[in-house]
């Protein structure tokens, strides 16, 4: 019979075998919990990623979505690049149901000239409300211009999109909304110069006749803008001097 030294030696061996079993064990768990942790850190990396090229897609899509001020290059009608004048400041609308849509403008057969409804305000004002319809939805407007009190010339909607200013023309315009310090309507001369130099570019652009220079008034009816409508002799005058004529 084996002596007590040798069966305390052999209960010994199975337990260190035992210990050492429980140790491999107890590793091969870690490094599955620790392959479970890398596996989920790739995906989240992953993600993010897609996340954020997504996001700077859109933005860059969106013509810097949020408004980013700045010259930017844009296409007309014709689908021909153009660059916005540098006397014209882009403040672009971001793309909303309310006031930029986004919906392609395929052709310009008119330029619509509008007043802003509140006296006294200034383009970025007038701008500002475009841009809040995205959250209040209390109607849709917008225009591709605002002409401002100091001549100022801000472009809310890129030239390649609708409007929501003119209608049943907003399919086939570009809109303009001019700031006036009265409730006559009537524009003042930093105002109307401005108003002017845009008009220019934009028939040149788009080689319209006086046909093609229109008020909201001979669209709908309604009383826009109001000064020239009550004064029909002095939008004649604006139109001369927007196609140099005597």
């Amino acid at each position: 019979m084996p002596d007590f030294e040798s069966q305390l030696r052999e209960f010994e061996a199975r337990d260190e075998l035992r210990a050492r079993r429980e140790l491999l064990i107890q590793a091969r768990r870690k490094r599955h919990r620790q392959q479970i942790v890398l596996a989920v850190l790739a995906v989240l990396f992953i993600a993010v990623t897609l996340t954020l090229v997504l996001v700077t897609v859109r933005r860059g899509s969106g013509s810097g979505a949020g408004g980013t001020k700045g010259k930017d290059k844009d296409e007309d009608a014709t689908g021909e690049t153009l660059e916005t004048p540098d006397w014209i400041t882009e403040d672009l609308l971001t793309v909303n149901e309310y006031s930029r849509p986004g919906t392609p403008l395929e052709e310009v057969r008119a330029v619509v000239v509008h007043y802003v409804g509140n006296p006294g305000t200034t383009a970025q004002q007038n701008r500002n409300y475009f841009q809040n319809l995205s959250l209040t939805h209390e109607t849709s407007a917008s225009s591709h211009f605002v002409v401002g009190l100091e001549g100022e010339i801000i472009q809310c909607v890129p030239l390649d999109e609708w409007s929501y200013c003119s209608s049943s023309a907003n399919a086939w315009s570009v809109a303009i909304e001019v700031c006036h310090p009265d409730e006559t309507g009537k524009f003042n001369r930093e105002t109307r110069d401005s108003l002017v130099k845009l008009l220019r570019w934009l028939v040149e652009l788009y080689g319209l006749d006086r046909d093609g220079v229109i008020r909201h008034y001979d669209v709908t009816g309604k009383i826009c803008p109001k000064y020239y409508v009550e004064n029909p002799d002095q939008w004649e005058k604006l139109l001369d001097d927007v196609f140099e004529e005597n």
